[in-house]
């Protein structure tokens, strides 16, 4: 009787993902989608006329620039928390905390400057639409706000560092799509308004 060789194929491993991870990329997604289908909104709905024109705030730009400039900030921490140099994470950290509440205070003053211009929420669907765009993106960018906050306590209590950076990358990923988010925004409103 010969012996007969069976190869057994090594069952393959699945992706893996911490689970956090994985619902923060489905938000994500979601997010996304929610903003997409307003753009496509928008664009339909300018289509049809009667849209108001108006320039945009200037204070778009700078909150532009602020929201590019926190997300430095942020990956100097995330570079500090990977190489364990806690004093710098704290103080970068910190210091994005400080950029992202700079933000909202200029999505304010943007929204003073509509008014100024005679832009109201109720009114015109241009207008409406670009309070919708912004105070869509403001609410979503203080829960990014308040995640910092979490990771900055967090790095006080010394729960992140090189070995622990779970959180660190979960946060980092919201706050650059965050800010990519009103990147592509301000983007499409330079373009199509």
């Amino acid at each position: 009787m010969e012996d007969k060789l069976v190869y057994i194929e090594e069952a393959e491993q699945p992706l893996s993902m911490h689970p956090k991870k994985f619902a923060l990329w489905l938000f994500i997604v979601t997010v996304v989608m929610i903003f997409a289908s307003m753009t496509s909104a928008y664009i339909v709905r300018q289509a049809e006329g009667n849209w108001l024109e108006f320039d945009l705030p200037s204070v778009f730009w700078y909150t532009s620039a602020v929201v590019v400039l926190s997300s430095f900030t942020l990956h100097w921490g995330y570079l500090s928390a990977k190489r364990d140099n806690l004093d710098q994470l704290k103080v970068a950290l910190a210091a994005t905390v400080v950029l992202g509440l700079v933000f909202l205070v200029g999505q304010w003053y943007s929204w003073v400057a509509l008014v100024d211009r005679d832009v109201y929420f109720v009114g015109n669907p241009a207008g409406s639409f670009l309070y919708v765009f912004t105070g869509l993106h403001a609410l979503h960018l203080i829960s990014g706000v308040i995640f910092l906050i979490i990771v900055l306590i967090s790095s006080f209590k010394y729960e992140v560092h090189s070995k622990q950076m779970a959180r660190m990358e979960m946060c980092v990923t919201y706050w650059h799509f965050l800010g990519g988010l009103w990147l592509y925004l301000f983007m499409f409103l330079m373009l199509n308004h």
